[in-house]
């Protein structure tokens, strides 16, 4: 798919993001919508028992959850995310995503300013 398409597809119209994306069975999917320069903003769509192991980013990295709940560790503290709430992992801080339940997120990443 062409870089900025669902973007481009969903100018002036919502887009139901919890239904834009199913889940694979032992699986984590995603789906871009926006890629820029910028930054990114993706949806992502975990299967029970799936996760994101510990890794960092150069850049703020906010979560919006959209179904579900998930555990989520930054700089080793554990945070229980549900449906409807939102936590930013600070830039070039270790953070991982855990789900113990079927679980779907927005993941929007923006870049520092240089």
């Amino acid at each position: 798919m062409a870089k900025n398409i669902i973007l481009e597809k969903c100018l002036g119209k919502s887009l139901d993001l919890a239904g834009s994306l199913e889940y694979g069975e032992d699986a984590v999917v995603s789906k871009t919508l926006v890629d820029k320069d910028a930054g990114t903003i993706t949806v992502f769509a975990f299967d029970k028992g799936q996760g994101l192991s510990t890794h960092s980013a150069p850049y703020d990295a906010t979560v919006m959850v959209l179904a579900g709940n998930a555990k989520i560790t930054i700089d080793e503290k554990d945070t229980i995310v549900k449906t409807g709430e939102l936590i930013v992992m600070p830039a070039n801080i270790p953070h991982a995503v855990w789900a113990d339940e079927k679980f779907k997120m927005l993941l929007i990443m923006i870049k520092q300013k240089a």
